[in-house]
C-alpha cells in the first residue's frame, strides 16, 4: 500500500493553490458504466487504486446525480493512511464535495447525518436559498462557486482551496468530469482499463459539449494487474 500511495502521491503546491484528479474505470469499448453503475467494471485492483486515491485527497469532488445513482456515503478513515494523513495535516477521512445547482439531495441521507468531516455542497451565489438554507441546517459546509444558480466548473478549484482543500479528486459522474475538462481545470486522470466490452449505449467516461481545441495529456505511468491497465496522464 505504501508503495501504491508513493507513486500516486500529488505533486507539491504553490500556497493557495488546488491540483484536481479524476479516476475513472472504463470498458474497453469506452463505456463508463454497466446498467447505470460503474461498480461491474471494476475489481480487487481496481479497488485497491481507489482506496489510495482517496485515502491521499483532501476532498472527493462527486457529482450530485452520481451521489443519488451510486449511493455515496461518507468517507472513512483507514488505519493505513493515518500517520501519512495526519503528516501532511489532513482529516482522518477525505471530506465529500458534492457538486449541485440544484442542490437536489437527501439531506437525511448518511452522507449529510453521519459524516467523519462536514460533507461539503458545492453550488452557485445564485442557487436557491431555501435549499442552501435546508443544506446548511442538515451539517453541510456550504461553497459557493460561480455567479449564476449553476456552478462553474472552472472555479470549483479555487473555491475549495480556499478552504485548505488542495488535493482533490473527482470520481465524476461523466458529466462533471466533461466540463472540468472543458474548462481546462482538469490536471490529472487516471483512468483503469477494465478487460470488459460492455456494448450498447452506456456513456464514456466524459460527457460535455466538445472542446474548441483538444488538449494533450502526458502519460505519467501504467500498471497491470489480472488484466486491468491502471494509467496516469498529466496535462502537458
Amino acid at each position: 500500500m505504501d508503495e501504491l500511495a508513493d507513486a500516486y502521491a500529488y505533486p507539491r503546491l504553490d500556497a493557495g493553490a488546488g491540483w484536481l484528479r479524476a479516476n475513472m474505470v472504463s470498458s474497453l469499448d469506452g463505456a463508463a458504466h454497466h446498467e447505470g453503475r460503474s461498480q461491474p467494471l471494476s475489481g480487487d485492483a481496481d479497488m485497491r487504486i481507489f482506496g489510495v486515491l482517496r485515502g491521499l485527497a483532501d476532498a472527493v469532488v462527486v457529482g450530485a446525480e452520481t451521489v443519488r445513482k451510486e449511493g455515496y456515503r461518507p468517507a472513512r478513515a483507514r488505519e493505513a493512511f493515518a500517520a501519512r494523513r495526519a503528516a501532511a495535516g489532513q482529516a482522518p477521512a477525505p471530506v465529500i464535495a458534492v457538486v449541485t445547482a440544484s442542490l437536489d439531495l437527501d439531506f437525511a441521507q448518511p452522507l449529510f447525518t453521519e459524516p467523519l468531516v462536514p460533507t461539503v455542497v458545492v453550488t452557485g451565489a445564485g442557487a436557491d436559498e431555501d435549499r442552501v438554507r435546508t443544506a446548511r441546517k442538515a451539517g453541510a459546509e456550504v461553497v459557493f462557486a460561480g455567479e449564476g444558480a449553476a456552478v462553474d466548473p472552472s472555479r470549483v478549484v479555487g473555491a475549495l482551496a480556499g478552504r485548505g482543500l488542495t488535493r482533490l479528486l473527482t470520481e465524476g459522474g461523466p458529466r462533471l468530469l466533461g466540463q472540468f475538462a472543458g474548462s481546462g481545470a482538469l490536471d490529472e486522470l487516471c483512468l483503469s482499463l477494465a478487460p470488459l466490452v460492455v456494448a450498447g449505449d452506456a456513456s464514456r467516461i466524459m460527457n460535455a459539449p466538445v472542446t474548441t481545441v483538444p488538449e494533450t495529456f502526458e502519460l505519467a505511468s501504467v500498471l497491470e494487474e489480472a488484466g486491468f491497465l491502471f494509467t496516469r496522464y498529466r496535462r502537458s
